[in-house]
């Protein structure tokens, strides 16, 4: 198929008759920028193709706000070796005419006739959907969309498979098919789809298990039967001969044998005990006798180191008083030093006061000159800033007045000039005696007079003459001069001035006056910023001040002339460090008291101590408790040695009884009796219940109940061997066929993955592609990589849709079938290098494909070896026809 020429008009932005004409048979690039209206063409053939014209549901096709439009497209293309020629309009003039060489067609009929050239179908209803596009929708790639190819393939399936079948025969439509359908039929009602047994298949293979479940139940229970029978005959000859042994009785002997020997030891252990709390206890008199005989033989050594003690503290105390003089000495001269740092320190301060009231003097003095000085001077400004402002006030006058009075009188000026030229002039010239009067005044001499107004002028003894000025503005020029004068009158009256020459004499001296104003202002804000009055309050407080200073400096000390006197700082820094020396001196003192208070204290104890210990000694009684301490203590040895005899004799004899094993052995005996005995109960109640149980099994008859069960899974076992092969006949034909079909489907695909591995190997060298069996294209191989293309990157995903669409392009070309390839802007997330591939594989396809490839940047595509179309400079030139 080949597309020569498109006309629009009415749809969109193209109001008016737009034409793309001269379409070549190979690649077409058609450029222009955003809204320049490439997406309005290809919409347009779109609806040429895919909307019914009689539909109401392509407003998208009306230019905006334009209600009466009727959207038009005119389509001239060859296909099928014959020239077609199609006009559809929508909307307001609903018509669709085809004309194919010398025949036409019409209204449903031509769009049938479309539909069956490219294989798409029309919208029952509504606007044209993708369900409906067919081949069309495969190769016409819209904005945006060129990576989703899945949906398209699946909508252009049909005529896919029917382009193949041309090509390689009828075998995708044998009766193979409706054979698989009837196998899959039957197996699907044994079989689930993922496999699973279903219906009679199901129900008997549950059956079947839940027979064998239950015969595996009973067996277990006719078994635990027989057990139970054997475990009675066991426990019946066990209890029996138990009951005759007795062994408890044994054991309960053995129990009172360990028991006796274990109380004998007991009593060993209590008089082991005793003993040895008796032998404790001597050991404790014997430490406290010894620990009394050693301190009463410390007594001599006691007196010797007490008498050591005493000379010590003797002689130390003779050394503390020794020092007292030289201490009391030091303490006398630091406060000697300190009192006289003291006194130059107010000495200094006196002096260091007196100079600062003579600097403050001298200060006060100096200001208080300036601001008598300045106040004399601010009341000179303030007397001349008085008259300039009297003389203000007396001359005020408004400029503005003034001015205008001016512009006034200029106005009546020129209009007096005016009235005059064009004013009647009368002069006169009368001889003594003559009297004539006009407008009643009297007339004499000679003389002249304008007259803008009408006259009458008596002449005695002649009658009376009227005067009537002529010219067309006099009336106007009175009325104005009139009106002039009196203006003038009013504002000369509101600025009480006789004469202009006056008023701008006093406005000339009433800005003089303001000038001598603002600058006495100025004069006296330099010398009285905030005025006179805070200024003489400033003089009259710095005098105070002043005699406030005088008389402090007159009731202050005069320094004494003993002694020089330092600054205050150098007298303070002396008295600081009188003062540490004092506090040095005094802390030495103290310390020297402390120390005679502590040597007479350790002295005098020493004394007492030693007088004590003296007195101990010599006393007759000492000797007596030493004599008897000694006896004692060897009456305690003989008693101790006696009972470590005992003790050790003791020990032995329970150390040969073992103690811990008696113990043991008497648990051992008890455990042993509580088992024997609670073994012969719990053997005599298992007894008791093995016979209930055993009667109440065999009331139940559980070798006929499995039997029973037995044979009721024999006959489900013939049952579902007879399903079960069924079943795998029919999943074994099922795979023969299908494998079949397989192979089937591989021989139609190969036309498809020729033409796909050609144009793969442009853009991906030792890369392959397959394709599923509804012609999808599925697994993806590069090198070690295997996946899905929808695994790809968004730009890969776009290459491989654009390559497999010019793949079934090919493969419908070679059936026969008409192709037209429709690219609106793709492509846009292609990198440099494979934009390259891209270019290459398009060019490729154009040698058997027309291809629109429409785009906003015609410089990516400058080395495509095609001319570019650019739709704006299509429009202008389309406007330009119609001017």
């Amino acid at each position: 198929m080949k597309l020569r020429r498109l006309q629009v008009e009415q749809l969109r932005q193209f109001r008016q008759p737009f034409v793309m004409d001269n379409l070549q048979p190979g690649l077409n690039l058609i450029h222009g920028p955003n809204e320049s209206g490439k997406s309005t063409l290809v919409r347009a053939i779109r609806a040429a193709f895919f909307e019914r014209y009689r539909t109401s549901s392509v407003d998208d096709l009306r230019p905006w706000g334009d209600s009466a439009a009727a959207p038009t497209i005119t389509l001239d293309f060859e296909a099928q070796q014959k020239s077609w020629h199609l006009v559809k309009s929508f909307l307001q003039r609903k018509r669709c005419d085809l004309q194919i060489d010398s025949d036409s067609y019409s209204e449903d009929e031509a769009e049938e006739k479309l539909a069956e050239l490219l294989g798409f179908q029309f919208s029952a209803k509504g606007v044209s959907k993708p369900e409906h596009w067919g081949v069309p929708g495969l190769l016409w790639v819209e904005q945006g969309t060129g990576q989703n190819i899945e949906q398209a393939v699946e909508h252009a399936g049909d005529h896919l498979k029917s382009a193949l079948n041309s090509l390689v025969g009828e075998v995708a439509s044998t009766g193979g098919d409706e054979l698989i359908e009837q196998v899959k039929a039957r197996w699907g009602e044994l079989f689930t789809p993922t496999g699973k047994p279903r219906g009679d298949y199901q129900k008997l293979e549950k059956e079947r298990q839940e027979h064998q479940q239950e015969i595996d139940l009973l067996q277990g229970r006719v078994q635990k039967y027989q057990e139970q029978v054997d475990r009675l005959g066991k426990l019946a000859q066990d209890y029996e001969r138990t009951e005759k042994e007795r062994p408890w009785e044994e054991a309960e002997r053995q129990l009172e044998q360990a028991k006796e020997r274990y109380r004998q030891v007991e009593k060993l252990e209590q008089e082991q005990a005793r003993e040895k709390e008796t032998l404790d206890h001597l050991q404790r008199n014997q430490q406290l006798l010894r620990q009394n005989r050693e301190q009463l033989e410390n007594l001599n050594k006691k007196l010797k180191a007490r008498k050591t003690e005493l000379d010590k503290a003797r002689r130390e105390l003779e050394q503390a008083e020794a020092r007292s003089p030289s201490i009391s000495s030091a303490v006398k001269e630091a406060k000697a030093a300190y009192e006289t740092a003291t006194k130059q320190v107010d000495q200094a301060r006196l002096q260091q006061a007196r100079a600062r009231l003579e600097q403050d003097i001298r200060r006060l003095e100096q200001q208080n000159q300036t601001l008598t000085q300045n106040l004399e001077t601010a009341k000179k400004h303030q007397q001349a800033l008085d008259q300039a402002r009297e003389q203000a006030r007396q001359n005020q006058i408004d400029a503005q007045a003034v001015k205008v009075l001016k512009n006034t009188e200029q106005q009546l000026n020129e209009a007096t000039i005016r009235s005059q030229t064009i004013a009647t002039r009368l002069t006169w010239q009368l001889e003594p005696g003559a009297k004539p009067a006009l407008d009643g005044e009297p007339l004499e001499g000679q003389g002249e007079k304008q007259l803008l107004e009408e006259s009458s002028l008596v002449i005695p003894g002649v009658g009376t003459l009227g005067i009537t000025p002529g010219g067309e503005d006099l009336a106007s020029t009175r009325r104005k001069l009139s009106t002039l004068e009196q203006s003038l009158a009013e504002q000369m009256k509101t600025l009480t001035v006789d004469s202009t020459q006056q008023a701008e004499q006093r406005l000339t001296a009433y800005e003089a006056a303001e000038r001598a104003l603002q600058q006495s202002r100025e004069l006296l804000k330099s010398v009285a910023p905030v005025g006179t009055e805070q200024l003489q309050a400033e003089q009259k407080e710095t005098d105070a001040q002043l005699q406030t200073a005088k008389t402090e400096l007159q009731n202050s000390p005069q320094p004494g002339q003993q002694a020089p006197v330092t600054d205050a700082a150098s007298a303070e820094a002396a008295r600081t460090k009188a003062e540490a020396r004092l506090a040095e001196a005094e802390a030495e003192d103290r310390k020297h008291q402390t120390e005679l208070l502590t040597r007479h204290q350790t002295r005098d104890n020493a004394q007492a101590e030693w007088q004590q210990l003296q007195d101990e000694v010599h006393n007759p009684e000492h000797q007596k408790q030493l004599q008897k301490l000694s006896t004692e203590l060897a009456d305690i040895e003989q008693k101790q040695g006696r009972l470590e005899a005992s003790l050790q004799a003791r020990d032995q004899e329970i150390k040969e009884a073992r103690p811990a094993i008696l113990r043991q052995d008497i648990e051992r005996y008890q455990r042993s009796i509580s088992n024997l005995r609670q073994t012969q109960e719990e053997r005599q109640r298992e007894l008791r219940d093995i016979q209930i149980r055993l009667e109440a099994w065999g009331a139940e008859g559980l070798e006929e109940q499995l039997n029973e069960k037995r044979a009721e899974l024999e006959q489900c076992n013939r049952r579902y061997q007879e399903l079960h092969r069924r079943a795998q006949a029919l999943d074994l034909l099922l795979t023969l066929l299908t494998d079949k079909r397989q192979a089937l489907t591989r021989r139609l695909q190969a036309p498809l993955q020729k033409h796909l591995d050609h144009y793969l190997s442009l853009l991906f060298p030792q890369a392959t592609l397959e394709v599923d069996e509804q012609l999808r294209p599925g697994t993806f191989t590069r090198g070690t990589e295997l996946g899905q293309i929808a695994e790809l990157s968004f730009g890969a995903r776009e290459q491989m849709g654009l390559i497999s669409r010019l793949a079934y392009a090919d493969l419908l070309q070679e059936a026969g079938r008409p192709t037209l390839v429709i690219l609106d802007d793709t492509l846009v997330h292609t990198d440099t290098d494979r934009l390259e591939d891209m270019k290459r594989i398009l060019f490729d396809a154009a040698n058997r494909h027309q291809i629109l490839l429409f785009t906003c940047h015609p410089e990516k595509w400058s080395d495509l070896g095609v001319v570019p179309r650019d739709i704006q400079a299509m429009k202008e030139q389309g406007s330009a026809n119609l001017v």
